[in-house]
């Protein structure tokens, strides 16, 4: 009996897994770290813990709905390619049915937190993001231009503005401003993974920019898309957000993402490609850590 029970056990484990990569979770934690950082740096009298709590966890559960639902969609094209093809939906883990009422319950559930206990901006907001990146980019642009990443980034880019918006309900040009930092960020990130995996979209016909262009193009349109992030970078310095501890860690960020670009395009290597992708991870963390930190040492010293 004991056995069964293990097995039991052992067998919900399983799929209890399942259902957790099914939300990306990685990719929804560094979401949530750019949104604690727009919470931080919105200016409120008083800090409301409570609301931006409640805030985190609905933005974080719509986060894993969009994730779950882009599973769902892209099922098929995900079994014929090597990075994706021991997902639960094509390892058959999972079946379409119980993945789809699992996206649809943590997308309605995480809405309702944000509408109830945060406010209606946030939650329409967040729920508009959650359509760009699971029905708009994956359904339709995905498979339509090789801009796809770029148009559709703006979904992605969005947590810091959910944040800040979360804790005063209001939208702000400054919060705006973070949201510029990751579109920016996210074609050369996205493009480095692509050249990377560059047969498997070829073979599954995704019109990914080194499938279309050519990897060259692409490894060029990396190395500008790193210059032009280093001086959107510089924007939350000059209109007053932060200050020089930001401004100096910033450039010594993108200087390193700009050297990795650099070594793509002129003297790469086998491994290139996937570091320069790894890097970019990193180094967005750090760059809104920075943003973190900078505010965080700028109090201190007013106070």
């Amino acid at each position: 009996m004991s056995k069964e029970i293990a097995l039991s056990l052992e067998s919900r484990k399983k799929v209890g897994s399942a259902y957790l990569k099914l939300t990306k979770p990685k990719v929804v934690a560094l979401m949530l770290i750019t949104a604690i950082v727009g919470m931080s740096l919105a200016p409120v009298d008083s800090f409301p813990w409570l609301q931006a709590i409640f805030g985190l966890m609905g933005i974080g559960l719509m986060a894993g709905s969009a994730a779950a639902f882009n599973h769902l969609i892209d099922r098929r094209i995900d079994a014929r390619m090597a990075r994706t093809h021991n997902r639960p939906l094509p390892s058959g883990e999972l079946n379409p049915t119980s993945v789809s009422i699992f996206a649809t319950s943590l997308g309605l559930f995480g809405f309702a937190v944000l509408y109830v206990f945060v406010n209606a901006p946030t939650a329409w907001m967040t729920f508009l993001s959650l359509l760009g990146y699971a029905v708009i980019y994956t359904m339709y642009l995905k498979r339509a231009t090789p801009q796809n990443i770029v148009i559709a980034g703006i979904a992605g880019a969005m947590p810091p503005l959910l944040g800040w918006t979360a804790v005063t309900g209001e939208l702000h040009a400054n919060a705006w401003l973070l949201v510029m930092i990751i579109f920016i960020w996210t074609p050369p990130h996205f493009w480095a993974l692509a050249i990377h995996r560059v047969e498997d979209y070829r073979k599954v016909e995704i019109p990914m920019l080194p499938v279309t262009h050519g990897i060259e193009y692409t490894k060029t349109s990396i190395l500008l898309y790193t210059v032009l992030l280093t001086l959107v970078c510089i924007l939350p310095v000059l209109v007053g957000m932060v200050g020089s501890v930001y401004l100096f860690l910033s450039l010594l960020l993108n200087a390193g993402f700009m050297y990795h670009a650099w070594k793509l395009k002129f003297s790469p290597d086998s491994n290139s490609a996937i570091d320069t992708f790894k890097f970019s991870i990193y180094h967005l963390l750090a760059l809104f850590v920075a943003l973190l930190a900078d505010h965080y040492i700028g109090l201190f010293f007013l106070l």
